[in-house]
């Protein structure tokens, strides 16, 4: 005999047996038992909660012979039938598949025909929401006035999609998303069913993955028994089986981020590859410890509401103490934004890479979360001794300052300049209107061009590298249309040269910018 899916072999065939959902059951029983069943009913949910088994569970109820407080005896003719999916009075749709106004009318014509056997005749209609707009219309008369023995059960993952008029003609019932718990405590009773050795650890950790969906806990179970037949199933061959990763490292990769070690977090994420862990699992896990480390910061009573084991937990808390709230919301904030890249991206892991340096490197964005990482940088390199200044300079800018060693811990100088001539400061306070006034592409390639001062007191335009570089520095006529456009703003011909810069950082590190300079001044001269 070919083997049967666990997801399959287990599936209830009772209410008392379905699991996570006593809200719906509940209902559905009291209303078999006091014979207020309705004509039509929406199940909801998402994927794997289960809306179809329900539905079958339903179907035998209205029709057992011999009910036992509202569920289906399963043993008489009638239960097994269904069960085996040999019943004409249960008919399933998919409507995936059979979503045209054809196969509504179909429907429609059979209503007619009474049941052969049993009470009711219950028609299952599956993914209700794919049906077309003429389908739902075909079907809108027969759902709201059906004859008294047909039942409609409507299932969907997307509601939303569904029209108003179909579901004000129907009870509506929403499937929540089962437990970590739940899920875990089902597993382990498939678990000994089945004669199978599983540590808590690895059960709890499928539950987790599944998400909610105790379909996809028994897929993910039933690849985890084959991958390892005959052994116990652990926790590291569960993770191993799931291509995930052990929590541990993520505490790993955290404190390298904290520490700005972008080669550690690079390294770590190749050990992974190695390893054969799976790109997008590994996104969403350290999202989800992020998350956990943010309710370690923020809430109090956290083991109620973050499901780990307790030297996790222990774990987790002295990991939450290295940061403050904003750092981690602006880690979780940037794997958020990973993860929705990731679905379509055909190269994953420099994808991650760009975000761990992102972690690493505040100064790469400029949103007020980034903005407020690089303050508090500066402010620990002040308490530390070491002066937040610009290094030696690689652009050429005579100014830049120069490292000494003080006490044991570097120490930088910075020698601002004396005097900036009137005609640069002239050029420079100019500047928005000189680049307003250009050419195209002259204009677009000044756009984010920065200001400084050269060697011999000449104006310095540091555009970025690439096109806008190319454009003045390999065309020297580009250059002189530039220099006019600058003399004829501060009516006095001025020495101007230019230079290139990756990125706002390298600038800070490398010129000094001159338009923060005179303001400064201007405001100093206003007080």
């Amino acid at each position: 005999m070919s083997y049967t899916a666990l997801y399959r072999k287990f599936r209830p065939q009772s209410f008392e047996e379905v699991k996570g959902q006593e809200h719906i059951v509940t209902t559905l029983t009291n209303q078999i038992k006091a014979k207020r069943i309705g004509h039509a009913y929406l199940f909801c949910g998402t994927r794997g909660t289960g809306k179809t088994t329900i539905a079958k569970i339903f179907a035998k109820a209205v029709n057992c012979g011999n009910p036992a407080d509202g569920s289906p005896c399963g043993e008489c003719p009638l239960c097994r039938a269904i069960a085996s999916n040999a019943s004409m009075n249960v008919i399933e749709i998919d409507a995936a598949s059979n979503n045209g106004v054809d196969n509504i009318r179909e429907i429609v014509d059979e209503v007619s025909y009474s049941p052969a056997e049993g009470k009711y005749k219950v028609y299952i209609i599956d993914e209700v929401h794919m049906l077309s707009i003429g389908a739902f219309n075909a079907l809108l008369k027969t759902l709201e006035e059906p004859p008294s023995y047909v039942i409609f059960i409507l299932a969907t993952t997307e509601v939303h999609k569904i029209p108003v008029t179909i579901l004000s003609r129907c009870q509506r019932y929403d499937f929540k998303r089962i437990t970590i718990d739940t899920i875990a405590d089902r597993l382990r009773e498939l678990m000994q069913a089945e004669g199978i050795s599983a540590e808590e650890r690895a059960l709890r950790y499928i539950a987790k993955a599944a998400d909610g969906s105790m379909r996809d806990a028994l897929s993910l179970l039933d690849q985890c028994i084959a991958f390892h037949f005959g052994e116990e199933l652990t926790y590291d061959k569960a993770l191993e089986v799931l291509g995930a990763v052990d929590i541990s490292v993520f505490g790993r990769l955290f404190e390298l981020a904290l520490a700005k070690n972008v080669t550690g977090c690079i390294e770590l994420l190749e050990e992974m590859v190695i390893q054969g862990r799976e790109l997008s699992q590994f996104v969403t896990d350290f999202t989800w410890y992020l998350r956990n480390l943010l309710l370690a910061q923020s809430a109090g009573r956290i083991e109620e509401v973050i499901d780990v084991s307790t030297e996790n937990m222990e774990m987790l808390k002295e990991e939450a103490k290295m940061t403050d709230a904003d750092t981690v919301i602006r880690y979780i904030r940037i794997f958020s934004e990973l993860s929705g890249q990731m679905r379509y991206a055909s190269q994953k892991r420099i994808l991650i890479e760009v975000a761990l340096i992102k972690l690493c490197r505040p100064s790469m964005e400029t949103d007020i979360g980034s903005l407020l990482a690089r303050v508090r940088d500066l402010e620990e390199q002040l308490e530390n001794g070491i002066a937040a200044v610009m290094p030696q300079s690689i652009g050429g800018n005579p100014y830049a300052g120069e490292k000494k060693e003080e006490t044991g811990k570097a120490q930088v100088k910075t020698e601002w300049p004396k005097a900036v001539p009137e005609d640069v400061k002239k050029a420079v306070e100019s500047w928005p209107s000189i680049v307003a006034d250009m050419a195209q592409p002259m204009k677009t390639y000044l756009k984010d061009a920065r200001l400084s001062l050269g060697g011999d007191n000449k104006l310095m335009v540091v555009v970025k590298e690439g096109l806008a570089s190319e454009y003045l520095m390999k065309n020297p006529e580009n250059q002189e249309a530039l220099k006019r456009a600058v003399a004829g703003a501060v009516r006095k011909e001025i020495e101007l040269e230019v230079q290139c810069f990756g990125d706002q950082k390298s600038f800070e590190d490398s010129y000094i910018d001159l338009s923060k300079l005179i303001h400064m001044e201007i405001e100093m001269e206003e007080d």
